[in-house]
């Protein structure tokens, strides 16, 4: 599905992110699995990621993030009505991650679910609010992408283990008077699935399932290094925008090999790309939110710069929004 905005002006106008305190190395990965700070770094650009620890769940790592988003808005939590929350990872299948953010934070109002969508969930969690904000059925929303992969990862799969870490990310969105979103375009394929999926951890009866993730990482990098760059291409002509319009470029930081395929296709500078995989690894969900923080707090999210995000994950999915930005944020990184 592809669309321009209705004409709505509907932005960002708080973000917040947060990640555990644990760092883990490509070194410490080395005493686990057989791998060396080279090879990791070579194949993904990684260098290091944050863990969470036993005693945290998702909704411990989001709450910080949302407080932060709330505190940038200007928002009083009671004014929240709908929150989003995209993962892959929380707290248990039910109750939703959501509905314990709302709770824990003070929105008797809000209406509030999981969106499952991988690393895509972010993107196609905006865009969902976007519509409840547009069609009036929203005032203010509240949404969060992230995720605790080290959780339902295979320790000793080096393949999986070092692409990975946990992290969190929220954003406020509500109605503005000029600027905003222009447009989305999301997609699916589910014949892909099993690329990348998680047998055994839903009604499915696999035999013998460990519940970890499992992944086709040839074919996974060919899907990602295709829409990456086909996703991005069908927004700005839907929008009426080339690339040379776009001020910042916020790729899924899945790995740099496909970040720099992706750029240098489309033909994206790389002063204009944010690039954290070397600090995060692949944060699933939370993985373009802390993208924006970082970018933000280099000063780059500026009033009426045009801000391209796009994503792809597990489904598997792919989506794209474009976005004039509207209010400045600093502060907003964990």
């Amino acid at each position: 599905m592809i669309g321009k905005a209705n004409g709505i002006p509907i932005s960002i106008t708080g973000l917040g992110c947060h990640v555990p305190d644990r760092v883990v190395t490509n070194d410490d990965l080395a005493k686990i699995v057989d791998t060396n700070d080279e090879w990791i770094t070579t194949r993904t650009g990684i260098k290091e990621r944050r863990i969470a620890s036993d005693e945290e769940a998702l909704t411990d790592i989001a709450l910080p993030a949302c407080r932060r988003a709330l505190e940038m808005a200007g928002v009083d939590p009671k004014e929240i009505d709908l929150v989003i929350v995209a993962t892959v990872t929380p707290d248990m299948s039910f109750p939703s991650a959501g509905a314990l953010i709302a709770d824990t934070l003070g929105m008797p109002d809000a209406a509030a679910y999981d969106l499952s969508a991988g690393c895509t969930g972010f993107v196609y969690a905006i865009a969902q609010a976007h519509g409840m904000l547009a069609a009036g059925l929203s005032k203010k929303a509240l949404v969060v992408g992230g995720d605790v992969l080290s959780k339902i990862l295979d320790w000793e799969d080096r393949s999986t283990l070092v692409l990975f870490g946990d992290g969190a990310g929220a954003v406020v969105m509500e109605r503005v008077d000029q600027g905003g979103f222009l447009g989305f375009e999301l997609g699916a394929d589910g014949g892909g699935g099993a690329n990348l999926w998680l047998p055994g951890s839903g009604s499915r009866k696999f035999e013998n399932a460990d519940r970890l993730v499992k992944m086709n990482g040839r074919e996974v990098f060919k899907f990602a290094t295709r829409v990456m760059v086909t996703s991005a291409e069908a927004i700005l002509e839907e929008c009426d925008k080339t690339i040379d319009d776009v001020d910042v470029y916020v790729p899924h930081q899945a790995n740099v090999r496909i970040i720099d395929h992706a750029t240098k296709k489309l033909g994206v500078p790389q002063e204009k790309t944010v690039v954290n995989v070397d600090r995060y690894g692949n944060t699933s969900s939370g993985s373009i939110p802390l993208a924006l923080a970082d970018a933000a707090d280099d000063g780059r999210l500026k009033p009426g710069k045009l801000v391209l995000l796009t994503g792809m994950g597990a489904g598997l999915t792919w989506g794209s929004a474009l976005i004039e930005w509207t209010h400045p944020t600093t502060g907003a990184a964990a």
